[in-house]
């Protein structure tokens, strides 16, 4: 740790048999020795915070649909298929973090607690905004053209929004970086969960939230094919 303190894990402790541990270390390490600071993770609190992780996500998911649906409301029901597209693109950013986590968990026996919480949604609230501006561009170009198809438009909206993209994304990992490097201990595991979601929601913006939405237009306009087809 940082400061030349060390941190330690133990089964639960109470009071007096802390008392007596950091006797044993003055005795045995000097008289400068002591316990700063202690913590107990029980297997409740971990459950409680898995839940409020999950609620916290699920409240801040419905929540973005809303806000999407009603920003797109003027492409009717359609709407809510960039919403929709954006929760899947943030839920990928958020597992990409939780599987990193749980596999330097089992290697290097980090653990999460509610700061690795607040970086989820943190992470959440970065990804959904930079969807947003690619969405955005998307439907001024299709305001602008409107007999163009949707792919050729994704495509070129992605090129318009490319470069602020990965610029502003890089201004935030140089910062969060630095944080990791030399922010301390405290706030170590919480910078790492923000530079990698900070990644992950800059690709799946560019490379997922839009080709998920190309890809329901294209699932869409096969079945009214076929309908058609169908009927006829």
């Amino acid at each position: 740790m940082a400061g030349g303190g060390v941190e330690v894990r133990t089964t639960e402790m109470l009071p007096p048999e802390l008392v007596s541990t950091e006797a044993g270390l003055k005795e045995t390490f000097g008289p400068d020795t002591r316990i700063t600071n202690s913590s107990v993770v029980s297997p409740s609190f971990s459950a409680e915070l898995i839940q409020n992780a999950a609620k916290s996500i699920a409240l801040a998911s419905l929540l973005i649909v809303l806000l999407i649906a009603w920003a797109f409301r003027n492409f009717g029901w359609a709407a809510f298929r960039y919403g929709i597209a954006a929760i899947v693109a943030l839920l990928h950013d958020a597992l990409i973090v939780l599987g990193l986590f749980a596999i330097l968990g089992y290697f290097f026996k980090i653990e999460v607690d509610s700061l690795f919480v607040t970086a989820v949604l943190t992470i959440i609230g970065f990804s959904v905004h930079d969807t947003i501006v690619v969405f955005d561009r998307i439907r001024e170009n299709l305001r602008l053209n409107p007999g163009e198809a949707l792919n050729p438009v994704i495509n070129y909206s992605i090129m318009q929004t490319l470069a602020r993209s990965v610029i502003t994304s890089l201004t935030v990992v140089f910062t969060l970086l630095a944080l990791f490097l030399f922010g301390g201990f405290s706030v170590r595991n919480f910078a790492l969960a923000l530079l990698i979601g900070i990644i992950s929601g800059t690709y799946s913006s560019i490379f997922n939230a839009s080709q998920i939405v190309s890809l329901w237009q294209e699932v869409e306009d096969r079945v009214r094919h076929r309908r058609l087809a169908a009927a006829t």
